[in-house]
């Protein structure tokens, strides 16, 4: 996966699309991401000793990995990128400014 945890990533498509989010968790199997502050969804829940209240709770529910694109931290715009081998070693690169990242 190009994309992991706390990177900066930007939504393409959707109800959420031009805004920005901080990656919290990855899901590799399903390619998906959790971003806290997008995707939100509400759900009705019953009281409980962890919700007393019950009602209605907004939750953050993970957005397809092909939906977002990756912002570079170089040059702050969304860009794909690539994978450069140095010394065995594997860097992910923008390919807007050819940076690794």
């Amino acid at each position: 996966m190009k994309i992991k945890k706390n990177d900066t990533i930007v939504v393409i498509t959707g109800k959420d699309k031009g805004t920005q989010g901080k990656v919290e968790r990855v899901y590799p199997k399903s390619s998906k991401l959790l971003v806290p502050t997008l995707n939100k969804y509400k759900k009705s829940m019953k009281k409980s000793e962890s919700n007393p209240q019950g009602g209605i709770v907004e939750i953050a529910r993970p957005l397809k990995l092909s939906n977002v694109m990756l912002v570079c931290p170089k040059c702050k715009k969304p860009a794909r990128t690539g994978y450069e081998l140095v010394d065995g070693k594997k860097y992910r690169v923008c390919k807007k400014c050819n940076k690794r990242i």
